[in-house]
């Protein structure tokens, strides 16, 4: 039995790399469609609608990333470090959305900024590299 437990650990650490690296993907792209849809909403009528929506999405990626982040530290055996990323990235997140409610786009926007070239940089690290 032990023999099974050793042979699928690394399936399973490679797997939640894969899955830690697409959560990352995700939220890089929802984070470049706001800055889409931020260009939008100052020249058209349905910007701000899909700004908003973009919002929330943006959100859940953040989310999506802390999860892919615990869980290939946890089951997976990983680093810790990508917790502490996805932890950061999340607060990022919830100061980004304070700062859009609120209408305080000397903040916002280059917080927005920061947030893209942060997740760029996640993401271009290399898988081993995460450790």
């Amino acid at each position: 039995m032990a023999t099974q437990v050793t042979a699928t650990a690394p399936a399973n650490a490679r797997r939640s790399a894969s899955f830690l690296r697409i959560a990352i993907a995700l939220q890089t792209l929802t984070i470049f469609l706001q800055a889409v849809s931020a260009g939008l909403l100052l020249t058209s009528s349905y910007g701000e609608t899909l700004h908003s929506v973009g919002a929330r999405v943006m959100y859940g990626a953040s989310m999506l990333y802390l999860l892919a982040a615990v869980l290939a530290w946890k089951p997976g055996g990983g680093s810790l470090r990508p917790v502490w990323h996805a932890t950061g990235f999340l607060v990022l997140a919830s100061v980004q959305v304070v700062l859009g409610i609120a209408h305080v786009p000397s903040v916002h926007l280059p917080l927005g900024v920061l947030m893209f070239g942060l997740s760029v940089l996640a993401l271009a690290r290399p898988a081993a590299g995460r450790g």
